[in-house]
């Protein structure tokens, strides 16, 4: 794990150097080949302002000096948005690092997910104007720790626990998504900003009881008996189970599912684990929509009973040849 104290200023106070930046750039290169083979390439950088996401752009800024380059998504949710995205320009001008900001407008709904999405898509836009080969973000051990437990508080199967990967893609693109910060803890990338004396924007809702990651923050701050990495590390073996699960859907679908006129049957092999990842997939194949865990899990065990259930705009039913799915007919209006 590597240690801001291993990572002394340069002279001009601000880029850091020697071994962690060996470190990071080690890392980086086992996400990133392509970046490897190819000194032309460019990076992108997700950066916010916040420590972590300023200890990322120190890091890469000296890992990869003139070949990256920052977005700060402004969602416009709260007042300082606007002031945290001039400051990230302003650390980037004074790293040579070229800045852009991206104003989002979040949809109604699910404030966090939505805003997820259209961070996502801004940045997806900005990566291709940019002609940018991937984008990176500043998730870390504890982000990792923090999920898996705050899942397992909410009793969440293997695809809700398994840690974020290392490297993934941006949804509905092809566009790499790396994470080379997931080995190290937050309180280092931290340190790393302090030395380089940057004074980087805190989050008032970090310290906002009401939000339960805080609160788990809390409590783990006074239980150090707890090892954060090796929660961290279960995490990421989650993941492998996760894809585990997912090839062994995709074989399931590939030997039990067909077509029967508008709707599909699927006959099953597998363990219910399996199972309800197939029937998961049929509902977002025919509704357009992704189910959720408890309404998949009641269809698998009313079929098992032998009985029909809807589930969105489909009804599921048990029969000879197999559980059958197909859209449910719409009402008539008087």
């Amino acid at each position: 794990m590597p240690r801001a104290k291993d990572f002394p200023a340069r002279d001009d106070g601000l880029v850091p150097q020697d071994a962690l930046t060996r470190q990071f750039t080690e890392g980086l290169s086992q996400l990133w080949p392509e970046g490897q083979a190819n000194d032309s390439a460019k990076l992108g950088l997700a950066v916010s302002g916040g420590p972590d996401s300023c200890a990322l752009l120190l890091l890469a800024s000296a890992a990869l000096p003139g070949r990256v380059e920052a977005a700060t998504v402004d969602h416009g949710l709260r007042r300082e948005s606007a002031e945290e995205a001039e400051f990230v320009s302003r650390l980037c001008g004074r790293l040579g690092v070229v800045h852009q900001t991206c104003a989002v407008e979040v949809a109604k709904g699910n404030v966090q997910s939505q805003a997820r999405a259209a961070r996502y898509a801004a940045l997806a836009q900005w990566a291709e104007d940019r002609q940018l080969t991937a984008i990176a973000t500043a998730h870390h051990a504890d982000d990792q720790a923090e999920t898996l437990l705050l899942r397992l508080n909410r009793a969440s199967g293997v695809a809700g626990l398994a840690g974020t990967r290392a490297r993934g893609k941006v949804p509905d693109t092809q566009l790499p998504v790396l994470r080379p910060l997931l080995d190290w803890r937050r309180s280092d990338l931290a340190e790393i900003v302090e030395q380089a004396a940057v004074i980087a924007v805190q989050d008032p809702s970090n310290l906002d009881d009401r939000f339960d990651r805080v609160r788990l923050r809390k409590a783990l701050a006074s239980s150090p008996w707890l090892h954060l990495e090796a929660i961290a590390q279960s995490a990421s073996h989650l993941a492998d189970a996760d894809s585990a699960l997912d090839w062994a859907m995709r074989r399931e679908w590939e030997e039990c599912v067909r077509k029967e006129g508008l709707g599909l049957t699927y006959r099953p092999k597998a363990p219910r684990a399996i199972a309800l990842r197939v029937i998961s997939r049929i509902v977002r194949e025919m509704d357009g929509e992704e189910p959720r865990g408890g309404s998949v899990a009641r269809v698998f065990d009313a079929m098992l009973a032998g009985k029909s259930v809807s589930i969105g705009d489909m009804v599921a039913r048990p029969g000879p040849e197999g559980w059958s799915f197909a859209k449910a007919p719409k009402r008539r209006q008087k």
